[in-house]
């Protein structure tokens, strides 16, 4: 085989270039038969998977052989004691080749740069790929993702030369503590990504003193004791998402998004949804969400404080919940809010980023036949969905950190949040994949009727404020941006830095990263963050200016939690939150 300058390429370079090529031919021949396969299972005929054009494929090779070729001379620089510059380096913040033994070493050096370049070599393949659907785009990335970041050499012990030190350094006891802890892991059904033992809800994390005032089969409502002498008038309702638990809104004093509001002088309630079990609770539909969520604790809001119009918080799934629930309430002639706000939220799913493009046609008729009627989908495996949307930092990392390395991971309050997942009922589950994510009924005018009403986001005119964060894999940031279109109200969209909860949960009290903002309307989000302006810090400074310009006067705080006919049923957390799936 010939290299770029017409000469032979060394066997090795040469064996590391066809194991590349072969690479690719095997990824995409695997791709083509699950391809047919799902057209098969559809009653479609099975097309063959569209290729790169020949020039582009063309193009591909020969840039992937020229880098091949300067690798080996760099490699060959390296073997006789001259530096050697790295051909190809990893993407930002991708640490796995971090270690100083991968570049100490000219072979682990050549192993990790040739990975580098055989992964980039499919991407680039994939990018090539004649394919006009966008939701079909979206998913060979992923798979393609997945692809090279399960065949990293640092997966392997014979590939990862960090395993290799430590392994001699402790005389082979790292051996067996990655025995140990993978055995451990295996009975428990998932990887361990912090000190479990380190944590608990009610004892270290969800501290935000309150009562349970309201309690029903879906929810229970927190009224949190007020840390101020005056309130503002209007309370505050927070909505989290039912995909998870509420208590990644109150970790710990010091990163507690609820704790700082209070704080900040208002009355705040928030709705913890119970985890369905699997032999109960699986019945649930998205009406019975709306009617026994939202709608629910927004009437016991009413009712404690004689507040007829709070402000409500929506987060995530949350903020969909209840844009529909307000929806609803808009639809039988009630003016529900004084003011909105959605962190991370979609409403318009057309930019749904790496969750939309795993639900087609084909997978989402399988679950309504399995659980659409009744069931659960277990809260493991939503969370292994999520953890692999990044695999390296939540999958992998811990692989090579456990099982190769022996090691145990540190104490991390996020962590542990993030291994403490929920169960969800099948036919709300099912009813809010088909409706959202597949066919985006939501952004139509009174498309979809909920709880018998016809919902038009359009007719929710309270002033908005929206808040997304600009690398967040669940919630696209330009999907959050559409909902602003979708509203009938002044709207203020506010982008964080940081990722799905990184950005939302950034603590004003370290005042870390940034924000932006534009004084713009603008229908695209690329013209908005074209005239926007970075602001050092955390956006709960920002956002709290805003809510409390919309809150009425102050008044002395409430003496009591709840009321003659709310009375606290039990101390924050309460029990719901503490349901393990």
């Amino acid at each position: 085989m010939a290299d770029s300058a017409g000469g032979q390429m060394p066997p090795g370079m040469q064996a590391m270039f066809v194991a590349g090529q072969a690479m690719a031919q095997g990824f995409f021949d695997t791709l083509a038969r699950q391809h047919a396969a799902l057209l098969d299972s559809s009653g479609a005929a099975a097309p063959r998977l569209p290729m790169p054009e020949t020039e582009a494929l063309a193009t591909i090779h020969k840039t992937y052989a020229e880098k091949h070729a300067a690798l080996w001379s760099s490699m060959l620089a390296h073997e006789s004691g001259a530096a050697a510059e790295a051909v190809v380096s990893p993407e930002p913040g991708d640490r796995r080749f971090a270690a100083p033994e991968w570049s100490a070493s000219p072979l682990f050096d050549y192993l990790r740069q040739a990975y580098l370049l055989n992964a980039g070599l499919l991407r680039e393949m994939a990018e090539a790929m004649p394919i006009a659907d966008s939701r079909a785009r979206s998913r060979l990335r992923f798979l393609t993702r997945q692809y090279t970041d399960a065949l990293a050499p640092s997966n392997f012990a014979a590939t990862n030369p960090e395993f290799i030190k430590t392994a001699l350094e402790t005389k082979g006891e790292s051996i067996a503590r990655g025995i140990h802890n993978l055995l451990a892991d295996l009975e428990k059904g998932r990887i361990s990504m912090t000190d479990d033992a380190a944590f608990e809800v009610g004892r270290n994390l969800a501290l935000t003193p309150g009562a349970v005032v309201f309690e029903n089969e879906l929810i229970q409502l927190i009224q949190y004791a007020p840390l101020t002498d005056k309130v503002a008038q209007k309370p505050l309702l927070i909505v989290p998402p039912c995909i998870n638990k509420f208590y990644v809104m109150d970790l710990q004093a010091e990163n507690s998004l609820v704790r700082f509001i209070v704080e900040q002088g208002f009355t705040v309630f928030l709705v913890s949804w119970k985890n369905p079990r699997p032999d109960s609770g699986g019945h649930h539909t998205w009406d019975d969400y709306l009617d026994k969520g939202p709608l629910a604790a927004l009437e016991v809001v009413r009712a404690v404080t004689r507040v007829e119009k709070p402000h409500a918080l929506g987060f995530c799934v949350g903020g969909t919940l209840l844009a529909s629930a307000l929806g609803v309430a808009r639809a039988r002639g009630e003016e529900p809010v004084s003011s909105l706000t959605l962190m991370t939220t979609l409403l318009d799913f057309s930019e749904a980023g790496e969750l939309g493009c795993l639900v087609d046609e084909a997978s989402l008729a399988a679950r309504e036949a399995a659980i659409g009627k009744g069931g659960v989908l277990k809260g493991q495996e939503l969370a292994n969905v999520f953890s692999f949307l990044r695999a390296n930092d939540l999958v992998w990392q811990y692989v090579v950190g456990n099982y190769l390395k022996g090691g145990t991971p540190p104490a991390f309050d996020l962590l542990y949040w993030n291994s403490d997942p929920t169960n969800l009922p099948g036919p709300f589950l099912v009813w809010y994949l088909r409706n959202m994510y597949l066919e985006n009924n939501l952004r139509v005018p009174g498309k979809l009727k909920m709880l018998g009403q016809k919902v038009d986001l359009g007719k929710l005119d309270m002033p908005t404020y929206l808040m997304a964060a600009r690398e967040d894999h669940i919630v696209p940031w330009k999907g959050a941006y559409l909902g602003r279109g979708l509203l009938g109200g002044e709207t203020t969209f506010v982008l964080g830095a940081s990722g799905h909860i990184a950005g939302a949960i950034n603590p004003a009290s370290k005042n870390r990263r940034s924000f932006w903002t534009a004084d713009v309307d603008a229908a695209d989000p690329d013209e908005w963050l074209g005239a926007a302006v970075e602001h050092k810090g955390s956006w709960w400074l920002h956002w709290i200016e805003w809510l409390q310009a919309r809150s009425g006067r102050k008044i002395a705080a409430r003496g009591r939690l709840g009321s003659t006919k709310y009375e606290p049923i039990e101390p924050a957390p309460g029990r719901y939150v503490k349901e393990r799936a």
